[in-house]
């Protein structure tokens, strides 16, 4: 992975929440890697919202836990529903990322274990919410963009609040915690491209503490 020459600044949000630009940039190889195994043994699949429609967005996960989204609604499981299997365990090469990454943004201390390993293709797209499954707030999101470049919409505490947009690209990372942990989230619907790493395609892993 060849790296840029300058390096762009990174954008502070909000207080507590941070991009670091290019962070993962020196990773994105081993990430894409990792992102491949995983995906063998917990195939990408399309959740369905508690009202039954299914997601855009195509999803696996990695680590003690993983993100789950059926009629039954949002939580955190032990065991992929599809197999009924442990999820894959989480690559040394994302626990780390995701230590630093959090560390850099302020929160020190960062023990993940969950990261939610999300496929975007050209106009699939995130609505805005909070993220709400996890037993503490206290613990920040760790959020890791690779391939296609997307816009991030980073709301404030209500919905009625109007998202900022940011253009997140490949080797990114959002860190959000602490009186941003709870800000309303999501990602506008991707536009069309190719990206020399991914293909027509984005990935976004995000690292979360699911329990207490």
């Amino acid at each position: 992975m060849t790296l840029p020459l300058f390096p762009r600044p990174n954008d502070s949000l909000a207080d507590g929440a941070t991009v670091l630009r290019g962070f993962a940039l020196a990773s994105a190889d081993a990430f894409l890697d990792a992102i491949a195994a995983v995906a063998m043994a917990a195939p990408f699949r399309q959740r369905k919202t508690p009202n039954g429609l299914s997601m855009s967005v195509a999803m696996t996960s990695c680590g003690p836990f993983g993100w789950v989204s059926d009629r039954a609604g949002y939580r955190y499981a032990p065991l992929d529903p599809a197999n009924g299997n442990p999820w894959p365990a989480m690559p040394d090469v994302l626990r780390t990322l995701a230590r630093t990454a959090a560390a850099a943004g302020g929160f020190a201390g960062f023990e993940p274990d969950a990261c939610l390993v999300n496929r975007y293709v050209p106009g699939a797209r995130m609505g805005l919410h909070q993220d709400r499954d996890e037993k503490d707030f206290t613990q920040p999101i760790v959020s890791v963009s690779l391939g296609l470049p997307a816009t991030f919409l980073f709301g404030g505490e209500t919905r009625r609040i109007r998202p900022r947009r940011i253009v997140l690209e490949h080797g990114d990372v959002v860190v959000f915690g602490g009186p941003a942990r709870l800000r309303f989230h999501g990602v506008a619907p991707l536009a069309e491209g190719t990206h020399p790493a991914t293909g027509a395609v984005r990935y976004n892993l995000t690292f979360r503490r699911a329990q207490a």
